[in-house]
């Protein structure tokens, strides 16, 4: 097995902790697991760095606290806005117990993380909370989150944390030693790898869902949450949380579980949020000529490569874009851009070259479907 890389050198940290080390046996909050995190968090402040708790565990302790023990039937948005109403103080209540310093609770909706100027707010709050020594404890805000508004799990929240607060380091705490070639509660000779260069689409067919019913991530969504932060240029670390040897390991500069190596050329602020924030309302389909002329040639997207529309969108609204090699074959995701033809124009003018636009439509706002400064390539875009 190859040597353990050492964590990299950090000034501010997103500490995740999920419902599998905040409600280990279903039941509530308990410090069987919290203990040496929260000894992580103390001697990291005591260094001078600074550090932001993303901690799961609010609906876990409404259950408890409502004798319901028996979360693996599902819960409805009403029953999990009222029992994280219900947890949320319980929850608070059980992290100040451990730390000697002030804690403030921040409650995030994907709609603070979409939107950019609550986005900022919540930026600059943050902000104005490590500047007055305070430890912030971040959590969904499940008591009036819809489903259309819901980021759904902490691992991708505590990314979206890492982001909004230009942390340069994010850490995933879990109940496994790190990200493995396969599932090491279903397949013994799975191997854990000690980092991840890239994350690539053969890494996210190695992991699948969360094993026990509290949870609602898995190691598919700490992969998301480990994009999302790398693309930005944030290393992060996954790390067994209920060994509190590798909690010390880690603030001693070792690395005990998988490192995922920041992007050497991370997104720009904007096509970071353009990529992992801003929700697509429909799909561009183009053909592998135009692929390539917008991943080699930072080409923009002509209506003459599109041979597939799908969904109602508008102008100005966020679509994926996917390729196909040819008619009917499967497609693919290559990113996602800002168009300037809504679906219903978009169609009358797909295959054709530009200088036609107006012939069929009477106007040609633009010469283009998308522009390459509104268009964003996964894994291959990196601007700075």
């Amino acid at each position: 097995m190859p040597s353990a890389p050492s964590l990299p050198d950090w000034n501010r940290a997103v500490v995740k902790v999920g419902s599998a080390l905040i409600a280990p046996d279903n039941s509530g909050c308990s410090t069987t697991h919290l203990l040496p995190i929260a000894r992580f968090i103390i001697e990291s402040r005591r260094q001078g760095k600074e550090v932001i708790l993303v901690s799961s565990g609010a609906v876990a302790a409404g259950l408890a606290e409502q004798n319901r023990d028996d979360p693996s039937t599902g819960l409805s948005i009403p029953e999990r806005q009222a029992l994280a109403a219900i947890g949320q103080p319980l929850l608070m209540a059980h992290w100040r117990r451990l730390f000697d310093v002030t804690c403030a609770q921040v409650l995030l909706t994907y709609d603070d993380l979409q939107r950019r100027s609550r986005f900022v707010n919540a930026k600059n709050t943050i902000a104005e909370l490590l500047d007055r020594g305070t430890l912030p404890i971040v959590n969904e805000n499940d008591t009036v989150a819809t489903e259309e508004l819901q980021v759904g799990d902490n691992d991708n929240l505590a990314a979206y944390v890492s982001v909004l607060a230009e942390a340069d380091l994010l850490v995933i705490c879990s109940d496994v030693d790190g990200l493995y070639t396969a599932d090491p509660h279903q397949d013994p000779s799975a191997k854990q790898l000690p980092e991840v260069d890239k994350i690539t689409e053969e890494i996210y067919e190695m992991v699948g869902g969360s094993h026990r019913a509290v949870a609602t991530g898995g190691m598919q969504t700490k992969v998301e949450a480990a994009e999302k932060a790398t693309d930005r240029g944030i290393d992060t670390v996954l790390v067994n949380g209920t060994k509190g040897r590798h909690l010390d390991a880690l603030g001693r500069g070792e690395m005990p579980g998988t490192l995922f190596r920041r992007a050497e050329r991370p997104l720009s602020a904007r096509k970071h949020w353009m990529l992992h924030a801003l929700p697509t309302t429909g799909r561009i389909v183009i053909d592998a000529g135009a692929a390539q002329a917008l991943q080699d040639h930072g080409a923009s997207l002509l209506p003459s490569g599109v041979v597939a529309v799908e969904g109602p969108f508008g102008q100005g609204d966020a679509v994926e874009i996917a390729v196909t090699e040819e008619t009917d074959a499967p497609t693919s995701r290559i990113g996602k851009g800002i168009t300037q033809y809504g679906s219903e124009a978009l169609r009358r003018i797909q295959g054709r070259q530009s200088h036609a636009i107006e012939d069929i439509l009477g106007n040609a706002p633009a010469d283009h479907v998308v522009h390459r400064d509104d268009l964003v390539l996964q894994h291959a875009d990196r601007d700075g």
